[in-house]
């Protein structure tokens, strides 16, 4: 039988070191400080329009400004779409040799205001209406459009250096345009430029544009250079900081989940795509799903998992596919996507409006907790959502993800409800209430999502365990050596090739990374033949951070997680507060049963959960039941 470990309660003087003063020699150290990005103004999913999906690279100032105006006039600006952005299209060239971006007035006629054409008054319009503006642009030297699509309208002109209108070279520059001269306040930066113009390109061959070695390789996460893509936007994002002062703006990263950007988007901007375009087609949409959906401990306040924009109204989302519109923005409101509308407003329809006028699908989105949902339930044909918002009660999607109809059961512990007590349940579609104990049965059509605001019993009536808190869980370091693919991830016919080719393999990293209510790779968390049902599943040689709302107790069960290895490494398992060491607890093995880990964190602002490897491979930490409580 293996011995019961002793969690060392008394620590001397001497342990309660502060991470500060080991931060130098212990890349594991606590800091006392909460990592995740902090900058620009996205304390709730930013929400809003965008061009391309309605009108790709064909856009003009008459279509945006009446997209804007049938926000104001069907009461969604009100509900809080409020960012009005251009994509792909406006750019006219950069000029020589100052390497001023023109911009194409004869389709943005407010923008002739001289030899230097200007955004400005384009953006007072948007913001007189009550609107936020934001622009577009790549963070290599060429756009999408350039590189992928050729044939569409509006592509830059001029010299080989006047069509560089990306931010390669001119981040500084460019970014004291859009954001202080233009007035802009949101940016969606593209990739493009630095995945597709390898010297052997044919554009490049041609004489078309110049090569830039490709730091993204979609097809292979070890081909990326994950730290000097990093670079390229951290660069962005502190000129954006320069020269947008103390105004609100949005960064977001268009990376669509290459070079490890799951990872590390979330310390870097306000959001991040975690995929490939989205397609007005219901195998696509499954594919974005599901790149976000094992990764709520990755999105907080200030920065979100960004799945791409909303295809309601257009191909299987349309007025004949009202089930699979309703399913994809309910989806996108409980995974805290940006709300982004991807539609000619001006055709908008009366049930195209209900859905993304439905204020209590905003409120899932727009809860101030800012708790992404976490998977209660998963197959390949029925998903079970859960999230905890900032009043207590809890949304929750049941999705039908199958073409045919499925048989669902919804208990109150998906909720982490009391079974004994009954479960009230809102509708957020039909608007009707009901109420069941301890489990429900549901019947989904096909492609159908069913969902609710819940409330009832607390199964913890003292706090909240840590994976009903995603938005206040950072990992800061989950543990990931080397990235891998995720493998979770819908294999769609993509758009771009059809069915030539070997088929989909999307390099999506975030396998292994930290998980709530789960183990790394899907497992369950398991320590020594006990299941736990909630708590955080990390590798070893991890640290997280949690705010801390005002609890004065931590505890968990922690072990190893049994889908380790017998003959692999150890794992400590350290409490901080601030910076100071709290608890800890002896080396743990593969086979140890759980031991219970408590800290006093009464006026402690962030709490820090180091699991620490020790010599041999790198095991699967499990933080069992770990909860924060009065």
């Amino acid at each position: 039988m293996i011995a019961r470990p002793t969690i060392l309660a008394g620590l001397s003087l001497l342990a309660l070191a502060t991470g500060a003063q080991a931060a130098d020699r212990d890349p594991l150290a606590a800091t006392g400080r909460w990592s995740a990005n902090a900058s620009g103004h996205a304390p709730t999913p930013p929400m809003g329009w965008n061009s391309w999906n309605a009108f790709n690279s064909d856009v003009d100032e008459e279509k945006v400004l009446a997209s804007a105006q049938a926000l104001r006039d069907t009461g969604l600006a009100e509900l809080g779409y409020r960012y009005v952005n251009i994509d792909d299209g406006w750019w006219l060239k950069r000029r020589q040799p100052d390497g001023r971006m023109l911009i194409r007035t004869d389709h943005f006629p407010s923008a002739a205001t001289g030899a230097d054409s200007s955004f400005r008054p384009f953006t007072d319009k948007l913001h007189a209406m009550g609107f936020k503006a934001g622009i577009y642009s790549d963070i290599g030297r060429n756009s999408c459009g350039q590189i992928y699509t050729p044939d569409f309208k509006n592509q830059p002109e001029g010299t080989v250096a006047e069509r560089e209108v990306g931010l390669y070279g001119h981040v500084d520059q460019d970014m004291k345009l859009y954001f202080r001269d233009w007035n802009f306040d949101f940016i969606k930066v593209d990739a493009c430029g630095i995945r597709g113009l390898p010297a052997d390109a044919p554009r490049v061959r041609s004489g078309l544009y110049r090569a830039l070695p490709p730091l993204v390789d979609m097809q292979s996460l070890g081909g990326s250079d994950v730290a000097g893509v990093r670079r390229l936007y951290e660069q962005v994002g502190t000129a954006i900081r320069t020269y947008a002062g103390d105004r609100d703006y949005v960064f977001s990263l268009c990376l669509w989940g290459a070079g490890d950007v799951r990872a590390w988007g979330k310390d870097v901007g306000n959001s991040s795509r975690t995929s490939d375009d989205i397609q007005p087609v219901w195998s696509r949409m499954l594919t974005n799903l599901d790149t976000v959906t094992h990764r709520p401990l990755y999105a907080h306040p200030g920065s979100w998992n960004d799945p791409d924009m909303l295809y309601v109204g257009t191909g299987d989302f349309d007025n004949a596919h009202t089930v699979e519109a309703r399913s994809h923005f309910a989806l996108w409101a409980m995974v805290n996507a940006p709300l982004f509308i991807g539609y000619d407003l001006r055709k908008l329809t009366p049930e195209q409006l209900a859905i993304f006028g439905n204020a209590d699908l905003v409120a899932l989105n727009q809860d101030p907790a800012g708790n992404q949902a976490v998977l209660a339930y998963d197959s390949d044909e029925v998903q079970i959502f859960a999230k905890t918002l900032a009043d207590g009660s809890k949304g929750v999607a049941i999705f039908n993800r199958s073409a045919l109809p499925a048989k669902a059961v919804l208990t109150a512990a998906h909720l982490k409800l009391l079974p004994t007590a009954d479960v009230r349940l809102r509708d957020l579609w039909s608007k009707q209430d009901s109420r069941f104990r301890g489990e429900l049965a549901l019947t989904l059509a096909p492609h159908e999502t069913r969902v609710f605001r819940a409330s009832g019993t607390r199964r913890l009536s003292n706090g909240l365990y840590l994976s009903e808190q995603t938005g206040r869980v950072n990992p800061a370091a989950d543990g990931v050596v080397t990235p891998q693919p995720d493998p979770t991830i819908h294999h769609s016919i993509t758009p771009w090739t059809g069915t030539h080719g070997p088929g989909d393999h999307p390099q999506y990293g975030g396998w292994g990374g930290a998980e709530a209510d789960r183990a790394p790779y899907g497992k369950l968390m398991r320590v020594a033949g006990k299941d736990f049902d909630t708590g955080i599943g990390v590798l070893g040689n991890s640290r997280l951070e949690v705010r801390n709302q005002g609890f004065k107790r931590f505890a968990a069960q922690v072990g190893v997680n049994d889908s380790g290895e017998r003959q692999a490494g150890t794992i400590t398992f350290e409490v901080w507060g601030d910076g100071r060491l709290l608890a800890k607890s002896p080396p743990m093995a593969f086979g140890t049963p759980p031991a219970p880990l408590q800290a006093n964190v009464g006026g402690v602002a962030i709490v820090e959960l180091v699991a620490r490897a020790g010599d041999g491979r790198v095991q699967p930490a499990a933080w069992g039941d770990a909860a924060l409580t009065r």
